[in-house]
């Protein structure tokens, strides 16, 4: 059997890998699924039921790079006025909500954002822009630290942290009990939702999500990053990263030496020596376990739309779970081409179409309107 292994098979594994060591009862019932969903595609091979993406890649992008740069850096002028709401947390912290200036009843968009985005993010104002003119009432939920200012305590957030959304969530469906809510993630924001939903399962407001661009496993993340052109991400992200920890250092210290902060070479190093001890994981490989979403895809009970793109610079292929071993909620759009929150399409490089503004309030018109 070993020796016939298909390549659907292969590609399961790292995902089973990631259930190791844990027993909390979602995740043995989700290797169940898992394990089950290895047999059938390899004992009966039935066919990966998916819905093809009509995503059509920019013929003057092409590869994964190309989209992820010109949709990351592009620089897009969008006539929107933001209002923003500083929302204290039970432990005395805060985020900052970025509501679009919008007179709408229309239903609420909560959007998260990447590592390090905020407000200024090329796709943010794009996606709110987006959202405000399909009638969406849309606020962007900055991450503790993220909003311009350093948070008030010496957590911030990372990529398994769902208890800032989760209190945002509750707070705008108590301020809004009769408002229909859904909300989209991109990239660790994606990752974010996607584990909060199987965290929550039904017990929660969302009416629908979508997710883009996930980094469904982390580990897988943090391999990729340490090769070819992917370094150049890690690179950027790193020196957002430890310059941000140096500078708050100074004005709420840690609790341990962070001296060789400049040292630190990639994500795993960064994630053993800095994210496990300001959040209490054992190290890097304990954090990636228990936050990455894979783990609870399998539990999440609302509506959700995941889109990917094969060529994703952030991450290995193997790691995008399979539409056949997910629960019929959830449906998996999986893109030849599209990079990493790119999917910029047109003919024409001075009029892209920036699809995701397309697709994403589609899927929410359909579901809450």
């Amino acid at each position: 059997m070993k020796g016939n292994m298909s390549n659907q098979n292969r590609r399961l594994q790292p995902a089973l890998l990631s259930w190791s060591g844990r027993d909390s009862a979602i995740n043995r019932q989700n290797k169940s699924v898992y394990l089950s969903s290895v047999w059938v595609l390899g004992v009966v091979k039935v066919f990966r039921i998916m819905k093809i993406s009509n995503f059509k890649p920019a013929w003057w992008l092409p590869g994964g790079h190309l989209q992820t740069l010109w949709a990351n850096f592009t620089k897009r002028k969008h006539s929107i006025k933001i209002n923003r709401e500083r929302l204290i947390l039970p432990d005395g912290d805060f985020v900052d909500l970025d509501w679009v200036d919008d007179n709408s009843d229309g239903p609420i968009v909560i959007m998260l954002h990447g590592l390090e985005g905020s407000i200024k993010s090329s796709y943010a104002k794009g996606m709110l822009h987006a959202l405000k003119n399909s009638g969406f009432r849309a606020v962007l939920m900055h991450f503790r630290g993220c909003s311009g200012e350093h948070n008030k305590t010496s957590k911030a957030y990372h990529a398994g942290e769902t208890g800032d959304f989760r209190y945002v969530v509750q707070t705008l469906h108590a301020r809004y009990p009769l408002v229909k809510m859904a909300a989209v993630g991109f990239s660790l924001g994606g990752n974010v939702l996607l584990k909060y939903l199987g965290e929550t399962q039904l017990d929660n407001p969302l009416e629908c999500a979508v997710a883009v661009s996930a980094p469904f496993l982390l580990n897988r993340l943090a391999d990729k990053m340490q090769k070819g052109f992917s370094l150049i991400y890690q690179w950027q992200l790193l020196l957002l990263l430890k310059n941000k920890i140096a500078n708050k250092n100074r004005f709420i210290p840690l609790s341990f030496d962070i001296s060789h902060i400049s040292k630190i070479k990639n994500f795993w190093q960064f994630d053993n020596e800095i994210t496990a001890k300001i959040y209490a994981f054992k190290d890097a490989a304990e954090y990636y376990h228990q936050s990455s979403s894979a783990n609870y895809l399998f539990s999440i009970k609302k509506p959700t739309l995941i889109l990917h793109a094969r060529n994703d610079p952030f991450l290995y292929e193997d790691a995008i779970p399979l539409q056949a071993a997910l629960p019929s909620n959830v449906q998996l759009e999986l893109s030849e081409s599209g990079g990493h929150v790119g999917f910029v399409s047109g003919a024409l490089p001075w009029r892209p179409v920036f699809w995701l503004e397309e697709r994403v309030p589609a899927y929410l018109e359909n579901l809450i309107k």
